[in-house]
């Protein structure tokens, strides 16, 4: 059994990644990255909150906060005795799954792209909120995509800071850090 890999339950913060099958490539180019960022809202924001997130040409990490049970009734019209974490589940699998027909359909590939199934790891501190953060947003410099992590296109560093990103409540975020100035001293370490 795959580590890391568990039910989402409702009102915890998560670091959700994956990559990849065999790591090979997940966005072949800017439309992918602008697809899968679309898909995110229509499937996953109906039953989380995006904190933070980073795209990667073979992989990606989101930071979420998974919504009240009764927030997420309230967005998914869904028969009462199907349980919040079926719910939750499906909307998952509904994301992963759209994407993946869409790239398997344009590129005209067929098979799995991503590994199954997505890692999960929940975030239990504020300590750990931050670290998690950091690490999403450091991820273009750590794999030598961007030296500059705030002008990476494809992550939400930038948005957050410019308080731009309408995905994103860049204010909790910030909150995360107790103000932007903590915020960018961490990022730019």
């Amino acid at each position: 059994m795959k580590k890391h890999v568990y039910p989402l339950e409702t009102d915890n913060f998560y670091h959700v990644f994956n990559q990849g099958i065999d790591g090979c490539k997940i966005f072949f180019d800017n439309e992918n990255y602008d697809y899968f960022l679309k898909l995110l809202e229509n499937k996953i924001l109906s039953v989380a909150e995006l904190y933070c997130y980073c795209l990667l040409p073979n992989h990606f990490h989101l930071l979420l906060k998974v919504r009240p049970a009764k927030e997420i009734r309230e967005k998914i019209e869904e028969k009462e005795d199907v349980g919040i974490t079926q719910i939750i589940s499906k909307q998952f699998s509904n994301f992963f799954n759209s994407y993946s027909q869409a790239i398997n359909k344009k590129y005209h590939r067929t098979g799995k792209l991503f590994e199954q199934p997505f890692r999960r790891i929940i975030q239990e501190s504020d300590q750990q909120l931050m670290r998690t953060v950091y690490y999403i947003h450091n991820n273009p410099r750590k794999h030598n995509l961007h030296d500059d992590i705030f002008e990476y296109p494809y992550s939400s560093l930038s948005q957050i800071c410019k308080r731009s990103c309408g995905r994103i409540d860049s204010l909790k975020t910030i909150q995360l850090f107790g103000d932007f100035e903590h915020f960018e001293k961490i990022h730019s370490a």
